[in-house]
């Protein structure tokens, strides 16, 4: 049995795309879908009524972040793996049953996840090669000049045809032994929204486990279609950013961390500025304006 979990807030029709999908394609595996209502404004369940006897539905009575809701899904989730899957996403093929063999046959490997795709099928975010630390920042400051020598172009997606090491998978397609969660803890409750995928895939490597993309799992992933900037959503994740530091790394590094992503923010800002990019150089700025 795997347990799907998928936090909706506000996004009822990627939720209905979602579940249709993995109805279409999850073949020989036994499933439950668990949708976890972050207190939405949307009808929900006027969307997934025709789904009613394939899933499992929780309410909550206030928006409690998405690690929370995916929390709230654990404790009904019945599943030996937790397949925790964003709701704007859409399975290209029989990912789950892909996944979750993988799982079966590397019991080393605590996390695993697929290949995303953006809606034109181009590659997408799937994973980090490492864990956030301050090398990432100068690593960006030089162009992914670092990340390039040692990764090639497997940067953050998987151009190969096999599974590679990686430091996190993105918390949109994030299959996880329901047995690493129960050593380990689940979502740290701290996180309101981002790292919080992050953070505790630093406490499954530091018990042991491997962190693994599996490329021939395919997941379309919606988000990050533009470059539109969101004031609120930059604000979250600094201060997730800032969390994470605090909780897994020494007081020195979220300094040269801030210190390396202003460097980078300014440059950015200028470079675009003489490129007359205005909506990247804007970008930038709310970045610097939120470290």
């Amino acid at each position: 049995m795997i347990s799907i979990i998928i936090v909706n807030y506000n996004t009822a029709l990627f939720v209905n795309k979602a579940i249709e999908s993995i109805l279409l394609h999850t073949k020989d595996i036994s499933y439950e879908i668990i949708i976890v209502d972050n207190n939405s404004s949307q009808d929900l369940q006027s969307h997934i009524s025709v789904f009613k006897e394939k899933v499992s539905v929780i309410y909550l009575a206030e928006n409690i972040g998405f690690g929370r809701a995916n929390n709230e899904g654990l404790k009904i989730a019945t599943g030996r793996y937790v397949f925790f899957l964003n709701p704007d996403t859409i399975l290209l093929n029989n990912a789950i049953n892909i996944l979750a063999d993988f799982l079966d046959q590397h019991p080393h490997v605590g996390v695993c996840g697929g290949n995303l795709y953006d809606a034109d099928g181009m590659p997408n975010h799937s994973y980090m090669p490492s864990l956030p630390s301050p090398i990432w920042e100068l690593n960006s400051l030089f162009g992914n000049i670092l990340f390039k020598l040692r990764y090639g172009k497997n940067i953050q997606f998987n151009f190969t045809a096999n599974p590679l090491p990686v430091g996190y998978i993105t918390g949109a397609d994030m299959m996880v032994r329901g047995s690493v969660l129960e050593q380990c803890g689940a979502f740290d409750p701290d996180f309101f929204m981002y790292y919080e995928e992050t953070e505790l895939t630093y406490r499954i490597i530091k018990a042991g486990f491997s962190i693994m993309s599996v490329p021939n799992a395919k997941i379309i992933h919606l988000e990050g279609q533009s470059f539109a900037t969101n004031d609120n959503r930059e604000n979250l994740k600094s201060i997730s950013r800032k969390l994470y530091y605090k909780k897994t790394q020494p007081a020195i590094a979220l300094l040269l961390s801030n210190i390396l992503l202003r460097l980078n923010c300014l440059l950015r800002i200028v470079l675009f500025s003489i490129l007359l990019e205005s909506n990247k150089q804007k970008y930038w700025k709310l970045i610097y304006k939120n470290i």
